[in-house]
């Protein structure tokens, strides 16, 4: 399937969910005009990347009056073909918005225009550490390494591409493509979020190696 219609055909099936809040199979291909299994493949792709989840509604039983009293009940309540309507999780909601870069620039501006230091700096931490509890319960792990593929997954899933290397100590953590770029280039402090961020997830300490601002390829994060 070619990309451009099939990340169209995700978006068109998204806003849909969003209208109607949950939607059977034939009720998508019915409104789309494409064939149940195109439209079963298109949820599993969304499901695999957190957008959409599937609820088993199972049917309810029948009234006493209705079948013929008890008896009626306990053999047909109950015992039809349960059916699965989709809708969107909670990070395809937050990604609805188209106005979202406008209102973070505007809101950090602000932040920045703080003048006393501590005040300012006690921002970013606690901007951090918002973003990491919305996070915290999507990474696992034991080890450092662990934690950063975990790190790497989720952001992947919000198509911001990380890597993780091995290095002589401990693995160096990669931000191939900016999460911020328009804040970043209006002002690094950003980057400092940034780094505060993965820390508390990663529970280390670290450093910003380097930086794209500085010409180089990408972002890099070492353990401090």
């Amino acid at each position: 399937m070619n990309s451009a219609h099939s990340d169209s055909g995700d978006a068109r099936l998204l806003e849909l969910l969003r209208r109607h809040g949950s939607m059977t199979v034939s009720q998508v291909a019915q409104a789309t005009a494409v064939t149940p299994t195109a439209v079963r493949q298109r949820l599993a792709r969304l499901m695999s990347r957190g957008l959409v989840e599937r609820h088993v509604q199972r049917p309810q039983p029948a009234s006493p009056d209705a079948t013929g009293g008890a008896e009626g009940s306990a053999v047909r309540g109950g015992r039809g073909r349960p059916s699965h309507r989709y809708v969107l999780t909670e990070l395809a909601r937050r990604q609805a918005g188209s106005n979202f870069a406008d209102l973070a620039m505007v809101l950090w501006r602000e932040i920045r225009s703080v003048k006393e230091p501590e005040v300012r700096r006690g921002l970013l931490q606690r901007i951090a550490e918002g973003l990491a509890s919305l996070y915290r319960g999507e990474i696992h792990g034991v080890t450092l390494s662990a934690r950063m593929q975990a790190l790497r997954e989720l952001f992947a899933r919000r198509r911001v591409p990380l890597e993780v290397e091995p290095a002589g100590g401990a693995p160096v953590l990669k931000v191939v493509d900016c999460p911020y770029p328009e804040l970043a280039e209006a002002d690094r402090g950003i980057c400092a979020v940034e780094r505060m961020l993965f820390a508390e997830l990663l529970e280390s300490p670290l450093r910003l190696s380097q930086c794209r601002l500085e010409g180089h390829d990408c972002c890099q994060f070492e353990v401090n």
